[in-house]
C-alpha cells in the first residue's frame, strides 16, 4: 500500500452502520435539541424525592430514559469522529455532546446527595416497594459510597467540570488522530511507505527489517517532538485525578477508581507483585524469539516480527468465520448472534482510513448496536483483535438484553474478562485443527502478540501510572524528563539483557497511550486476561457442565452486580493472585511450543 484511502474511498459494507442509529446529521441535531429541552425537566423533581417511594421511582426511570437519549447522542459522534476524524461537521457534534452530557451530569447531581440525606432505615423499606425492586442493586451502592459523596452544590459543580475536565484526553486524540504526521517508513530498497495510525501495526509486523525500524523510530519521534504538549495534556489529567480523589475523601486516586466497583486496592498490587516476579520469563521470551528470528540481537523493532513468511490471509468474512467456529462451545445462539452482527448488520468498521483512530474498541449504547471501531488488514493478528472486540460487543449484547438501563454497563474490571475469553477460545480451537508448522508459528505470534500487550505492556504502563499518581500526590516535582525517565526504567527492567533497548524512544511510550486517561484502566486488561483464561480453561477441560451456563449468566448479569462476586459465580477468583500467576503458566507454555519449533 503506497497511500492510504481516504474515508470516501472506503466501501460502505465496511464500514459501521451509523445509520441505523441516526438516518442524517439532522435527524441527530433533532434529537439534541429535544434531549437538551427535556434537560429543563429535571429541576421538577429537585427537593422532592423525599416524598415517597412512588416519587423516588419516577426520578429514577425518568433519570435513565433521559441519560439513554443524552448517551446515544454522544455515542453516535464519537463513533463517527473515531472512524473519521477530518470530518468537520463531526467535531462540531461531538463538542455539542459532549456539552450535552456535562449539562445532564450537572442537572442530575443534586439527586444523591438528597436522597443520602434521607433516614437510611427509611429508605432501605422504600426498596422493598415494586416500583423500587428493579434499583435496589444502584441504591445499596449508592449508600455504600455515602461518606465520599459530596453537597449538592459540589457535586452540581463536579458534574459542570465533567466536561472540561475530560477535554485533557481530546487534546491529546486531536493531536494523536489529526496532527501528528509521521514521516514515512523506508523499507530496505529505500521504497517509502505511508505511516498513520492505521497503517502502524501492520508496517511494525512486516517480514522487512528495515520497513519495521523506520516505521517504530518515525512513529516514536513525532511523539519526542511533541512531548511538551503531551506531557502538559497528561500531567493535567492526572492532576484532575489527584484533586478529585481528595475532595471526595479517598486515600489515592487508585482507590477512588477502584471503590466504585467494590475492588480492593490489593487486587491492583497482587497482580503488579506477581508480574514482577515473572518477568524472567519475558527474558527468555526474547531470546527464543531472537533465535526464531535468527539474530545476533533483537531490538523493540522486532518484538512483532513475523517468525513465517507463509503465515495466512484471511478476508473479513473468513476472519469471521474463524472466529465462530471457535466459539461454538458457547453454542448456536452465541454464534448465530455474532455472525450476524458482522456480515449483516453491520457492527464493525473494519476499513482502513486516513484519519481513523489507532487500536480498537467496542462502543454503543444501550438503543444501538455493540459497534466495533478497528482496522482489519487480513493477519491472524486482526482476526484476534475482531474476536477480542466481539467478546467485549457480545457481552455488551447480553447485557442490554438481560439488564435495565441502571445496570447495562458493566465494569472496566470485567470487560476486558469477555474479550479475552474470546480470543482464548479461539486460538485453542486453532491449535487443535492446525498441525503444520508455519500455520503454528502465526498462531504463537498472534498469541504472543496479545499476551505482550496485556501481560507486558499493560502491567508496565500500570507500574508507570501509579508511580505518576504517586509523585503527584506527593507534590513532588513532575516533567516531560521525568516522564521519560519513569518509563524508559520500566521497560529496562523488563527486557532485561536479553533485548536490546533504545531507551530515548521507548521511554515516550507513555504518550502513544490514550488509556491512560482513565487512571487505572490499564492493569484491569491483565487481570482480565487472567480471568478469561481461567474460564476458557474450564470450559475447555469438558468436564464442568456448568462451566458455560455460568459463563453465559456472567454476560448477563452487566452491572446488576460488583465484579468479583459476579466473577466468582462464574468460576473465578480474581481476589487471589492465582489466576494471574496461572495466566503466566500460559506464557511460559507458548515459549515452550515456540522454542521446540525453533
Amino acid at each position: 500500500m503506497t497511500t492510504v484511502p481516504s474515508r470516501a474511498d472506503v466501501p460502505t459494507e465496511s464500514t459501521w452502520n451509523h445509520e441505523s442509529v441516526f438516518p442524517t446529521f439532522e435527524a441527530w441535531r433533532t434529537e439534541y435539541q429535544a434531549a437538551a429541552a427535556a434537560l429543563s425537566d429535571i429541576e421538577a423533581f429537585q427537593g422532592s424525592l423525599a416524598q415517597g417511594a412512588q416519587r423516588l421511582a419516577q426520578w429514577l426511570d425518568f433519570q435513565q430514559a433521559l441519560a439513554r437519549r443524552v448517551w446515544t447522542l454522544y455515542m453516535y459522534t464519537a463513533m463517527w469522529n473515531a472512524c473519521d476524524g477530518n470530518n468537520e461537521a463531526i467535531k462540531g457534534m461531538l463538542g455539542q455532546a459532549q456539552g450535552l452530557a456535562g449539562q445532564f451530569m450537572a442537572g442530575i447531581a443534586f439527586a444523591k446527595p438528597e436522597l443520602l440525606a434521607l433516614d437510611e432505615a427509611t429508605l432501605r423499606s422504600w426498596l422493598l416497594k415494586d416500583a423500587l425492586r428493579p434499583y435496589q442493586h444502584h441504591i445499596e451502592d449508592l449508600l455504600r459510597s455515602k461518606k465520599h459523596v459530596l453537597s449538592a452544590e459540589v457535586e452540581a459543580v463536579l458534574g459542570l467540570l465533567g466536561d472540561p475536565l475530560s477535554r485533557f484526553e481530546s487534546i491529546r486524540s486531536a493531536l494523536n488522530d489529526l496532527d501528528l504526521r509521521f514521516d514515512a517508513a523506508s523499507d530496505s530498497a529505500g521504497a517509502p511507505q505511508p505511516l498513520v495510525q492505521s497503517t502502524r501495526d501492520k508496517l511494525l509486523a512486516a517480514e522487512d527489517r528495515e520497513l519495521r525500524r523506520s516505521a517504530w523510530q518515525n512513529y516514536a519521534d513525532q511523539y519526542i517532538a511533541h512531548e511538551n504538549t503531551l506531557a502538559a495534556a497528561y500531567l493535567a489529567s492526572v492532576k484532575s485525578n489527584v484533586v478529585q480523589a481528595r475532595l471526595r475523601g479517598y486515600e489515592s486516586v487508585l482507590e477512588a477508581k477502584l471503590a466504585p466497583n467494590n475492588i480492593p486496592v490489593a487486587v491492583f498490587h497482587n497482580l503488579i507483585d506477581t508480574y514482577k516476579q515473572h518477568i524472567p520469563t519475558w527474558h527468555r521470551y526474547w531470546d527464543v524469539r531472537r533465535r526464531a528470528l535468527g539474530y545476533e540481537t533483537i531490538h523493540p523493532w522486532d518484538i512483532w516480527a513475523p517468525l513465517t513468511a507463509a503465515a495466512p490471509k484471511l478476508s473479513f468474512a473468513e476472519a469471521v468465520d474463524m472466529i465462530a467456529e471457535g466459539m461454538a462451545p458457547l453454542g448456536a445462539d452465541y454464534v448465530t448472534r455474532m455472525r450476524r452482527g458482522c456480515l449483516q448488520e453491520r457492527w464493525v468498521d473494519h476499513a482502513i482510513n486516513d484519519g481513523k483512530s489507532e487500536g480498537a474498541f467496542s462502543y454503543g449504547s444501550y438503543d444501538s448496536h455493540p459497534f466495533i471501531m478497528m482496522s482489519f488488514d487480513g493477519g491472524l493478528s486482526s482476526m484476534s483483535t475482531l474476536a477480542h472486540e466481539l467478546g467485549h460487543s457480545m457481552h455488551s449484547y447480553y447485557t442490554r438484553q438481560h439488564q435495565p438501563y441502571v445496570y447495562s454497563n458493566y465494569s472496566m474490571f470485567a470487560a476486558e474478562v469477555a474479550s479475552n475469553f474470546n480470543q482464548a477460545l479461539v486460538r485453542a480451537h486453532l491449535f487443535g485443527r492446525h498441525q503444520g508448522a508455519d500455520f503454528r508459528l502465526a498462531l504463537i505470534q498472534e498469541a504472543m502478540d496479545n499476551i505482550h500487550r496485556y501481560f507486558f505492556i499493560m502491567p508496565t504502563l500500570a507500574r508507570f501510572e501509579y508511580e505518576v499518581h504517586s509523585r503527584m500526590e506527593n507534590d513532588e516535582p513532575l516533567t516531560p524528563a521525568t516522564l521519560n525517565a519513569i518509563m524508559a526504567g520500566f521497560f529496562a527492567e523488563g527486557y532485561g539483557e536479553t533485548l536490546t533497548d533504545d531507551a530515548a524512544r521507548t521511554g515516550i511510550t507513555w504518550a502513544q497511550f490514550g488509556h491512560l486517561y482513565e487512571a487505572y484502566y490499564t492493569f484491569q486488561y491483565a487481570t482480565g486476561i487472567s480471568a478469561a483464561h481461567a474460564l476458557a480453561n474450564g470450559i475447555l477441560g469438558g468436564e464442568d457442565a456448568g462451566a458455560v451456563a455460568r459463563y453465559l449468566a456472567f454476560l448477563r448479569a452487566g452491572g446488576s452486580d460488583y465484579p468479583l462476586p459476579a466473577l466468582q459465580a462464574a468460576g473465578v477468583d480474581m481476589s487471589s493472585p492465582r489466576p494471574v500467576a496461572e495466566t503466566f503458566m500460559v506464557l511460559e507454555g507458548l515459549v515452550d511450543r515456540l522454542e521446540s519449533l525453533v
